[in-house]
């Protein structure tokens, strides 16, 4: 970000006197040639203002007092300007008069932004989002939500409120108050910074407090199936249809490779001569049918434990569901 040239100007309106024969002090701030003038709210007699040294003559008690609150005004719209100037995009004349007279612009929120994404999001379920997705961006609004007013008892902060702390007690709210262990409390605080990503890409924020924020996921060993656990699985007798159909398409996915959304998504138009097309899963995948895809041994084992029904009983399980 290039430096921008700033400047402060004292000046008495001298054509415009009040009743006491009073000219006002006038406030010129300009930043990169752009000027703003407003009011410092005091008055002198036109002959005693020095114009060259932009203060009041003199050295009387009334002249040393009156310098003295044109002395404070200058530091304080310098401090503005420092303060503008590191934590937003740019600086004008008008942020820093703004800044100087308290004048503050709405800011933009934590919840009604995440609102406003989840609202943008659920309008693209089907399109380009999966319903998935929303309930993802759902759950973490309403513990932010919950957290935020259980914490700070209000409904709402600024996103420049998001702080390094505001994690820290945010994660320790998901851990504490409700029982998450660390890769779910890990999941919610990626969802969060994806909103501070958007934030910031807007404009809306300068400052990343993840920045120095680490995400801790722990990695979990999930297990796997020996071989003699699939062999119990294909030959347990099971007590209905239903469950008998349920693990048909257990199995299938397992020799397959498909996913739980893809087999979940399979209709009768997916199955071919030789191949099944997952054509309404998030990442469509075309995949071998079971005599394609199974290696030599698994698929013995799978023909031997009668899976050679699995595609019906899919296609019945489907039409069930």
């Amino acid at each position: 970000m290039s430096k921008s040239t700033f400047t402060i100007l004292f000046y008495a309106r001298k054509n415009q006197v009040n009743r006491m024969g009073k000219a006002g002090i006038m406030i010129r701030v300009s930043v990169n040639g752009e000027s703003v003038q407003f009011s410092s709210k005091l008055d002198i007699e036109p002959q005693v203002w020095d114009t060259t040294n932009q203060k009041m003559i003199g050295t009387t008690k009334a002249a040393r007092k009156f310098n003295a609150l044109l002395d404070e005004i200058r530091p304080s719209l310098r401090n503005r300007y420092r303060e503008i100037e590191k934590y937003e995009a740019y600086v004008t004349a008008e942020k820093v008069r703004n800044a100087f007279l308290g004048i503050t612009v709405r800011q933009q929120t934590l919840l009604g932004t995440f609102r406003k994404h989840n609202e943008d999001v659920q309008k693209l379920v089907g399109i380009s989002k999966s319903a998935a997705t929303y309930r993802k961006y759902d759950r973490c609004f309403r513990r932010v939500e919950e957290f935020i007013q259980t914490k700070y008892r209000v409904k709402d902060v600024a996103l420049k409120e998001v702080t390094h702390s505001f994690l820290v007690s945010f994660e320790q709210f998901l851990r504490v108050d409700k029982a998450c262990n660390q890769n779910t409390s890990a999941k919610f605080l990626q969802t969060l910074r994806m909103i501070i990503i958007e934030a910031k890409n807007n404009g809306w924020v300068f400052n990343d407090p993840f920045a120095n924020y680490r995400i801790r996921l722990k990695k979990v060993d999930r297990g796997y199936l020996t071989e003699e656990e699939l062999q119990r699985i294909l030959q347990k007798k099971m007590p209905c249809t239903r469950l008998e159909q349920v693990r048909d398409v257990f199995i299938f996915s397992l020799y397959t490779g498909l996913a739980y959304i893809d087999v979940r998504n399979l209709t009768k138009e997916n199955i071919r001569t030789s191949l099944v097309s997952a054509t309404n899963s998030v990442a469509p995948r075309r995949t071998p049918l079971l005599s394609a895809a199974l290696p030599r041994e698994p698929r013995r084992n799978a023909r031997a434990a009668g899976a050679s029904k699995t595609v019906t009983s899919i296609m019945e399980f489907e039409a069930s569901y």
